[in-house]
């Protein structure tokens, strides 16, 4: 068996649950999982243990361990708070954001407006975009409020970028937004990457 520990197996739940292997609602059955990543079912005690304390797994009557289903209103408490946190890094980065940064995120809105077509790979980089942006925001409390908040996005589940006229949609907001953040123009880059958010929410609730 492999000599994964309880911290690796925690990174691989977290990687299966992004990627949609681990759908919310799937059971979480230590002997499935340890046959799965070869270990025993120690470290995937462990693994699973780490999941609950950040949110990601809990146990429900008579079906054990889960992965959480977000109910309406929950997805709507965590666009709520992305919505304001959101903004206040775009209204950062307008204001902090090194040149570089700035070309960067200009390079990844170009390079997605040439991958409209590829779901998956528009996904990943949607991901590489905002966490960009969050960066370029330096301030590293909001950096962390972020990556904690990236958690509980996991359990949305499916994509809102499935739509051909989403996924374009996503991208121009993007380019839009990108382009008040190189104009230093702090108040519009909050009020677009709240639209943003905002038009992102509303197409969660659509594929509900």
């Amino acid at each position: 068996m492999a000599s994964h520990g309880g911290t690796d197996i925690f990174r691989l739940l977290v990687e299966a649950i992004e990627s949609g292997d681990l759908a919310p609602g799937t059971r979480l059955r230590e002997t499935e999982l340890a046959e799965r990543f070869g270990v025993s079912r120690t470290p995937i005690r462990e693994g699973l243990k780490q999941l609950e304390a950040q949110g990601l797994a809990r146990h429900e009557p008579n079906r054990g361990m889960v992965i959480p289903v977000l109910d309406n209103d929950e997805i709507n408490e965590l666009y709520v708070i992305r919505e304001v946190l959101e903004g206040t890094a775009a209204r950062l980065a307008a204001q902090h954001a090194t040149e570089a940064e700035i070309a960067l995120l200009q390079d990844m809105v170009a390079a997605d407006q040439e991958r409209l077509d590829d779901v998956e790979a528009l996904i990943a980089s949607n991901r590489g975009f905002h966490r960009r942006l969050t960066l370029a925001s330096h301030n590293r409390y909001l950096v962390a409020q972020m990556e904690h908040m990236k958690q509980y996005r996991l359990l949305l589940g499916g994509t809102t970028l499935g739509g051909a006229e989403r996924r374009a949609e996503a991208v121009a907001e993007h380019a839009r937004l990108v382009e008040a953040i190189a104009a230093r123009d702090t108040q519009k880059a909050e009020e677009l990457a709240r639209a943003h958010i905002l038009s992102a929410h509303r197409a969660r609730l659509d594929i509900l």
